[in-house]
């Protein structure tokens, strides 16, 4: 079985928001950005995103609220035409900076906003071709391995994973709808208690207890191994 993520490898993510190690194999391929870190920007981008969008087009709608006068409901100020917190989110943005210098903008940068930002730097360096200038197009070719094997080695991958992570917790505290958690009912192949964890859609599930992480193959075969182990002892005592 391949060695476990845990936090005692080797010099830290690049990440704020991660308190892993980075491998032996992962230094050799010159990343800054841990493995589950870069498969998790993937996750967030081309799967979680797209759900997302879906319930926060559907969530446009205002919720009707106010006192009723007459029939009608009164508002102190014009209602926006749609919920404001959403309508951010979803609001456009342009490929070039914009400035403000007047504060008329307010409220969350929109998710096309945040990505923006990040393609543009991708493509000025690689010399790519822009994606469409859409959460999902975006999104979807942020996440593309290539790219992601790239960034995850530039200076600024742990920036690029901060704000994606702070982007994703804006976008679930809009829409109510995170990633669910279960535990899995096996001990932990490296300090044997049972806490591990899987979350939706990721890779890698996680001990509780001393931060390891691996694959599902990895702990099938650690499984295997543990009822071989038991096997042989029950067949020498017998």
């Amino acid at each position: 079985m391949t060695t476990p993520l845990h936090q005692a490898a080797g010099p830290a993510c690049a990440a704020a928001t991660c308190s892993r190690g980075l491998r032996d194999e992962e230094l050799a391929n010159r990343q800054l950005l841990c493995t589950p870190c870069v498969h998790l920007i993937g996750v967030w981008l081309q799967v979680e995103l797209p759900r997302q969008v879906v319930v926060l087009e559907a969530s446009r709608q205002r919720e009707t609220t106010g006192a009723s006068t007459g029939g009608r409901t009164a508002y102190r100020t014009a209602p926006l035409p749609g919920r404001d917190d959403t309508l951010n989110l979803l609001g456009p943005a342009a490929w070039t900076d914009v400035h403000d210098p007047h504060g008329d903008q307010h409220g969350p940068l929109p998710i096309t906003g945040v990505l923006i930002p990040w393609a543009r730097t991708i493509c000025d360096a690689r010399r790519w071709d822009p994606p469409a200038l859409t959460p999902q197009a975006l999104g979807a070719w942020l996440a593309r391995p290539s790219v992601l094997d790239w960034a995850a080695r530039q200076p600024w991958a742990g920036d690029l994973r901060d704000e994606l992570h702070e982007l994703m917790r804006t976008v679930r505290a809009v829409t109510r709808l995170r990633p669910q958690r279960r535990p899995v009912p096996q001990p932990c192949p490296r300090c044997e208690d049972l806490a591990l964890v899987e979350t939706d859609h990721q890779l890698y599930i996680e001990c509780g207890t001393c931060q390891s992480m691996y694959t599902r193959d990895e702990l099938a075969l650690a499984a295997r191994l543990h009822l071989a182990g038991l096997e042989e002892r029950s067949s020498a005592t017998a």
